[in-house]
């Protein structure tokens, strides 16, 4: 484990997008550095070891980058979380509101477990709401959200008590754009 890597120096920032006022944190330039995406995997396996997890739950697109390699080094399942329409097979799905409309989140009924422990991974998290979701259809299934991981965390827009009492952990916050 290599606690003084300098993650921040990895991450592009972005002015203007999506929209003019947003700053954008762009973990693709972490992927194209071998090893700040080794010291992210690296800091996931030393963190959830030994956490008695059953499943890592993975939010589309990017936090299956991050889910995936740790759910094989932990030899644990990897659950996809989508946006509706792209699973095959049945579903369970839930819809949640957007500060501009509403979206949905699927996952598998299959993979879905009473008494596991699950572990939600994605790169970023602002508002909370995706893994709210994501955190909503592991429980109403019977499990239990151990905890939320994520690369990036931009606790200024309240995805804290939004997720409460649920623990996050990331591996850097930005306190404000």
């Amino acid at each position: 484990m290599n606690a003084s890597f300098n993650l921040d120096a990895v991450i592009r920032k972005i002015p203007d997008f999506p929209k003019k006022g947003i700053l954008f944190y762009d973990i693709t330039s972490i992927l194209m550095d071998p090893a700040a995406f080794a010291y992210c995997v690296s800091q996931m396996v030393w963190r959830y070891r030994s956490a008695g997890l059953d499943a890592v739950a993975a939010v589309e697109a990017r936090g299956f980058l991050f889910g995936a390699p740790l759910a094989l080094e932990l030899e644990l399942p990897l659950q996809l979380v989508r946006k509706k329409g792209k699973l095959p097979g049945e579903t369970v799905s839930l819809t949640y509101e957007l500060e501009y409309g509403s979206d949905t989140v699927e996952m598998h009924r299959q993979d879905l477990r009473p008494d596991q422990r699950v572990l939600i991974v994605d790169d970023l998290i602002a508002t909370g709401g995706t893994v709210r979701a994501t955190a909503q259809l592991i429980e109403r299934a019977g499990g239990t959200v151990h905890e939320v991981f994520s690369v990036i965390g931009l606790p200024f827009l309240g995805y804290e008590d939004l997720l409460a009492p649920v623990p996050v952990h990331t591996l850097l916050n930005y306190e404000s754009e």
